[in-house]
């Protein structure tokens, strides 16, 4: 165990199911709430039965996402939350680009997905949003939160290099000992001057994690490397924000109940 404090090494959100994270230099959190923009959108992958009007938790199996779609790794985007342009870049070229927020836009994201993902498809790709909602894995607005010494432990297990990102992560925490953050559940944790949220839950993983988010190749076994070493599937935690207030990368991260 390190003599510091445990800090925030990153920020991250994903503004689009399973496209790109955008990393954070700072945000704010509000109470009960995801960080902001994170799972904004979603592709809907064939009919959903999502309703705009009603939004609901939708299992990511109706999505495009990694954990069938990994070719979706070989992807950059870039979001822009004033305007809601989504640009897609493929083999270092636009692929696509498009307002999220038009029917126009929708329909040019829509156009590439329908030929991207074409062999991998259930029905016509769809852009799903809905103003509140969040196309998180877990019903409950939460921020995930991985230890990086969990992530070390685990490289050390595997026998080669595995990147953070794997986990799709809010927060990646530097200064914990491996494995910590389920030592935290009900607990909870300040982060810089004012916010504070408690631990809820482990994240089990899926085989979104053997996907490398570099290049899109499925080449490493995570979960079942995780479940052989440890007798469980999890790494990182959700915590649910109860105090609001803002955060940056570097602020302190204390357990304070």
């Amino acid at each position: 165990m390190t003599g510091r404090p445990a800090q925030i090494q990153a920020i991250y959100r994903y503004p689009v199911k399973g496209l790109t994270p955008e990393p954070l230099p700072r945000t704010a959190l509000s109470v009960r709430q995801t960080v902001p923009c994170d799972r904004l959108y979603a592709i809907e992958n064939g009919p959903s039965g999502f309703d705009p009007a009603k939004p609901a938790y939708a299992p990511k199996q109706r999505f495009l996402e990694l954990m069938r779609n990994a070719r979706l790794a070989e992807l950059r985007t870039a979001f822009d939350e004033t305007s809601h342009i989504l640009t897609i870049r493929h083999e270092n070229h636009v692929a696509a680009k498009g307002n999220l927020r038009t029917a126009e836009g929708r329909a040019m994201i829509e156009a590439f997905f329908a030929e991207f993902c074409a062999d991998e498809l259930r029905g016509p790709p769809k852009v799903l949003h809905a103003e509140g909602h969040s196309f998180s894995d877990v019903a409950r607005k939460v921020v995930s939160i991985i230890n990086l010494a969990s992530v070390a432990d685990l490289e050390n297990t595997v026998g080669a290099p595995v990147h953070p990102l794997r986990f799709r992560g809010n927060l990646h925490i530097d200064g914990w000992p491996a494995w910590r953050e389920f030592d935290l559940l009900d607990k909870e944790i300040s982060i810089g001057p004012s916010a504070r949220l408690k631990v809820v839950k482990r994240i089990v993983r899926c085989a979104a994690t053997e996907v490398d988010p570099d290049t899109g190749i499925r080449d490493l076994p995570i979960p079942r490397t995780i479940m052989k070493a440890y007798g469980h599937a999890d790494c990182g935690v959700y915590a649910e924000v109860i105090q609001a207030g803002a955060i940056a990368a570097d602020d302190t991260v204390a357990i304070t109940g």
